[in-house]
């Protein structure tokens, strides 16, 4: 297992972040996963000894039971908490009142409190806002982020499924006023999803901002389970929660050209397609989750898999995104500044 530092921080995190979406299964989110408190333990522990010391939940995943489940899992192995590195989130309704969603001062402060309650801990390392709220301004976000960093309840910030010029106008009001700026980015990415690539990743490495891909398997379509041949697996989350949405067409044509190199590695298909990932310059680390031991062992596995220039050469190729503009009028003006 390696380990990279969080964007601009000191701080370590190993190159696979272990999620916990698939604990609690508590109503909407049993179609993800629904293990309880033995079995997500059991995973928390492999992970650990595998060497993964990032941990990621968030206080909407089963309405808090994921969060309860991986505090107590930490507690119950005896792990000290300055060993783990524990992300959570905040914007998801959690309660039915007027005011129990969103990135409001008011719902970032009390959801703070209640996932510290949860995770039976004293501090968050790194407190991800979840998505955008429409409603509430970007100023009083962040000024409600300031509060909770300064309170000590909160170490880091990060910021999940926003588009670039959003991130960096939340970062520029944190400038201007001397508060806490993001340093992590929690988005989709997977090589059946590159979009990322088209503004959002330049960003990132230009502000040295840490990223972290979730779903890293397409929901599952990168399992291996899935080809054009067979088109439900009966037993992926893809067959009942078709999520994220993704061009499957193209995502059959990729999956040509990994089983190849996967057969010729002698690893799997998901192997092949984590492993792409991490092999990918602005990756931080991979979230990665898992509803079997198999599974995780398996996906763990994935950082021992090195690719050649030839496995990323057909990888790259297959699965590039179409150019549209203005990339392409960038590359074709930044023709004639190359040196010659």
């Amino acid at each position: 297992m390696k380990y990279k530092f969080l964007g601009n921080t000191g701080v370590l995190v190993s190159e696979l972040c272990f999620g916990t979406m698939t604990f609690g299964g508590e109503g909407y989110w049993e179609a993800i996963g629904k293990l309880q408190q033995d079995e997500g333990q059991a995973l928390v522990k492999t992970a650990l000894d595998s060497g993964i010391n990032f941990f990621d939940t968030a206080n909407v995943y089963a309405y808090g039971k994921s969060e309860t489940i991986l505090g107590q899992s930490i507690k119950n192995l005896g792990i000290k908490r300055s060993e783990v590195v524990i992300a959570t989130k905040v914007r998801g309704r959690m309660a039915p009142g007027a005011n129990q969603i969103g990135l409001s001062r008011l719902h970032i402060m009390d959801s703070v409190e209640e996932s510290l309650s949860r995770l039976g801990t004293d501090h968050i390392d790194l407190f991800y806002i979840h998505g955008v709220d429409i409603e509430t301004s970007l100023e009083e976000t962040m000024r409600g982020l300031e509060d909770v960093v300064r309170s000590g309840k909160v170490r880091y910030l990060g910021v999940s499924n926003h588009a670039a010029w959003q991130i960096m106008k939340a970062n520029g009001i944190a400038e201007k006023n001397g508060w806490t700026k993001f340093v992590a980015c929690q988005h989709y990415y997977t090589i059946a999803g590159r979009e990322l690539e088209r503004e959002l990743v330049p960003m990132m490495q230009d502000q040295n901002l840490a990223l972290m891909p979730w779903s890293p398997l397409a929901g599952g379509f990168l399992s291996g389970k899935y080809t054009r041949g067979n088109q439900t697996s009966g037993d992926n989350r893809r067959d009942n929660f078709d999520f994220p949405p993704i061009d499957k067409e193209k995502a059959y044509d990729i999956i040509d050209v990994i089983q190849p190199i996967a057969e010729a590695h002698g690893v799997s298909v998901a192997q092949i397609a984590l492993s792409w990932l991490l092999h990918q310059k602005a990756v931080t680390s991979v979230i990665i989750g898992a509803k079997k031991p198999e599974q995780l062992a398996d996906n763990i596995a994935a950082t021992s898999v090195v690719l050649t220039a030839g496995d990323l050469a057909k990888l790259d190729e297959i699965s590039k995104l179409k150019p549209e503009y203005p990339q392409w009028m960038f590359e074709r003006q930044g023709r004639d500044r190359i040196p010659s």
